[in-house]
C-alpha cells in the first residue's frame, strides 16, 4: 500500500512520475494506492492511464443518502460527486469495464467478507480474506478487520467514520432521490449492476410514514 497521504494523480502534474513514488514490491505482490477523489477528478483517468494502462480499478459506491449525509458541504460540487455516470464516462474513455470493479458500500458494511471475495476474484487472488477476518463494531456501525490467528488489536476505520449525522427532513431526501434517480439508472446500465438504491429510499419513506 502506498503512502495514504500522497494523492498521486489528483494534483497537478510534476516532474516526478507517480510510478516512481510507489513502494517497491516483490514478484507476486500487488501494489495498491487508495485515493477516493480519483474517481471524480477530471484529469485522473488520463494520468493513471499514461502511468499504467493495464491497472485494475476498484471503485466503492454508495447510495446518495448515505454519501451525502457524510458531506458537510451542501454546494453543487458535493452533489456532483454522486453523479457516478458522469464520472464513469470519463474513465471509460481510457479503461474498459473489464478493468473496473464496483463495490457496493452498503453491502461492504453488512457483508464485508462477501464483497472482499469479489474483490479478490477480480484481482486474480486466492480467497484468503474471509468472514473470519471481520467483526462488527456496534459503536461505530462498521466492520473492523482482524487477524484470526492472533489476538492483535483489530483495525477499524478512522474517527471520521461512524460519526452521528444530522437528521434530514423526508422531503429533502425525496428531492435528492428525484435528482439522482436518472443518473443512477444510467450508472446501472453502464456497469451492468443494479445497486438497488431506489429500494432503500422506498423503505425509508415507508418507515417515516409509520
Amino acid at each position: 500500500m502506498s503512502d495514504p497521504r500522497t494523492t498521486y494523480c489528483s494534483s497537478e502534474p510534476t516532474e516526478v512520475l507517480e510510478r516512481d513514488l510507489m513502494p517497491s514490491t516483490l514478484e507476486g505482490q500487488i501494489t495498491m494506492e487508495k485515493t477516493p477523489s480519483y474517481f471524480v477528478t477530471n484529469h485522473a483517468p488520463k494520468r493513471i492511464h499514461s502511468m499504467a494502462r493495464d491497472i485494475k480499478l476498484i471503485i466503492v459506491v454508495l447510495a446518495f443518502k448515505n454519501r451525502t449525509l457524510g458531506l458537510i458541504d451542501a454546494s453543487w460540487s458535493a452533489l456532483r460527486i454522486g453523479i457516478y455516470a458522469l464520472h464513469l464516462e470519463s474513465w471509460m474513455q481510457y479503461f474498459p469495464l473489464s478493468q473496473m470493479h464496483f463495490v457496493s458500500g452498503e453491502r461492504l458494511i453488512v457483508d464485508p467478507a462477501g464483497e472482499m471475495a469479489k474483490v479478490q476474484d477480480f484481482l486474480g487472488l486466492k480467497r484468503i480474506v474471509t468472514d473470519k477476518h471481520f467483526y462488527f463494531n456496534k459503536t461505530k456501525g462498521f466492520p473492523c478487520l482482524k487477524k484470526p490467528e492472533d489476538s492483535s488489536t483489530p483495525r477499524c476505520l478512522g474517527k471520521s467514520k461512524g460519526r452521528t449525522h444530522p437528521q434530514i427532513e423526508p422531503q429533502v431526501i425525496q428531492r435528492l432521490h428525484k435528482f439522482y434517480k436518472p443518473f443512477n439508472m444510467m450508472f446501472y446500465q453502464m456497469t451492468g449492476q443494479n445497486f438497488e438504491w431506489e429500494l432503500e429510499v422506498d423503505r425509508d419513506s415507508r418507515s417515516s410514514q409509520d
